[in-house]
């Protein structure tokens, strides 16, 4: 008996998986690679994220402060973010405040990291600067007494 193809039967293409492999399986590497990369920036963006807001809270209350064992705003912001300890990569902590429109104080702190990407592939970037900013009502001094 034959195949409409002209072969007998049992006789497959035998190499036609290995040569897709190898035509896709470059393919699957850069998707995995940008997979990847893009997973950590999301991670490295929430823990800036979080550091913002420690960073806020603190520079917030001067309660807090006069409690806290951070002496700065940069060290209590930066308490929770181990994974940012590159020497040659600190984020930078800056701070600000002022008055809303209804008259409310706030103070603001912003955190900036740049972050590096592993992979050098076509259509990731090779440096992505993170940076996210928390603002903070300003928490009422009570007076002694």
């Amino acid at each position: 008996m034959i195949s409409p193809h002209g072969r007998p039967p049992g006789s497959a293409r035998k190499g036609a998986s290995a040569v897709e492999l190898a035509v896709l399986l470059p393919l699957l590497a850069f998707l995995v690679a940008v997979g990847c990369d893009y997973a950590r920036i999301l991670y490295f963006s929430q823990t800036v994220t979080n550091a913002a807001r420690n960073g806020s809270l603190w520079y917030s209350d001067s309660y807090a402060q006069a409690e806290s064992p951070y002496k700065t705003v940069a060290a209590a912001a930066l308490v929770d973010t181990p994974n940012l300890n590159d020497p040659n990569n600190q984020p930078v902590v800056t701070t600000g405040g002022g008055t809303d429109s209804t008259g409310t104080a706030y103070v603001e702190v912003t955190v900036t990291y740049t972050f590096r990407t592993l992979t050098g592939m076509p259509g990731v970037p090779k440096v992505v600067t993170v940076a996210r900013s928390c603002r903070q009502a300003q928490a009422p001094v009570v007076p002694k007494g």
